[in-house]
């Protein structure tokens, strides 16, 4: 590799899809040098101060510090390109022409537009542009209905009527509250992992394996033997587990 290569970071928490992409972007850029790869914002952010990488390929949603945040921290410093697997965020934003996004699975064809654009920049050494407004208006686009299924009947339910979320396999329960403030139940034939980056992190918080939970639906937390805690809820019997890996999010402040 040439000392003068373009250099690269990738960032996505999912170490298949890290690795899938540098393994597109070897054949599609063979002179790009991907200095680094990072399991999540953080650590993007981390290993950009260390390295200096002219490009970031950053997956929007990442646990802790995203896509976005590590956007902001990196700022005007390297060329971003943004990777999600959900294309509603590049028809409301990404299509501006200050960034440039791939939409999971990356397809070759359009990977190869993104590194044709990404490397004219490069040769033009066209500063980054000012990201700040977009981000803050990527920042805003959280899930605010859930279409589900209650028996035969297909329901739009407000995220914000949500308790928790459970996942069932392939789907998830959906443990709301409807007219009245009565609970139910309904199905989404979307994964909770899939869920869970739509949904605001400040109001819903993954507390076990298998459950997120809205904040706004916790009336108390009894820890448990273990470094466990289980929740109890405002409106419903339902008792939902904490597991060790999430319980800092009870800790006292």
């Amino acid at each position: 590799m040439s000392a003068n290569a373009p250099t690269a970071l990738i960032a996505d928490d999912e170490p298949l899809l890290r690795r899938a992409l540098a393994r597109q972007l070897n054949e599609a850029w063979p002179e790009l040098d991907i200095v680094a790869q990072a399991r999540n914002g953080r650590e993007a952010v981390d290993r950009f101060e260390a390295l200096q990488p002219d490009v970031c390929f950053l997956d929007v949603h990442m646990p802790g510090l995203d896509g976005i945040d590590a956007a902001r921290a990196i700022g005007r410093r390297a060329q971003v390109v943004f990777v999600t697997a959900y294309d509603r965020y590049a028809v409301q934003a990404f299509e501006q022409g200050a960034i440039d996004y791939l939409v999971k699975p990356v397809e070759p064809a359009r990977l190869a537009d993104t590194v044709a654009r990404v490397q004219a920049r490069l040769r033009a050494d066209t500063p980054m542009a000012d990201l700040a407004p977009l981000l803050q208006h990527l920042a805003r686009q959280h899930l605010r209905w859930l279409r589900a299924s209650v028996g035969n009947d297909v329901r739009l339910i407000a995220v914000e009527d949500i308790d928790y979320l459970r996942s069932d396999e392939k789907y998830t329960r959906v443990a709301w509250r409807g007219e009245g403030g009565r609970g139910g139940e309904a199905l989404v034939r979307t994964p909770l992992k899939d869920l869970l980056v739509q949904l605001d992190p400040t109001q819903f918080v993954q507390v076990h394996r298998a459950v997120v939970v809205n904040l706004r639906a916790v009336s108390h937390v009894v820890r448990g033997e273990n470094e466990t805690a289980r929740l109890h809820l405002r409106s419903r019997t339902d008792v939902l587990p904490v597991s060790r890996r999430y319980l800092h999010h009870f800790r006292p402040g």
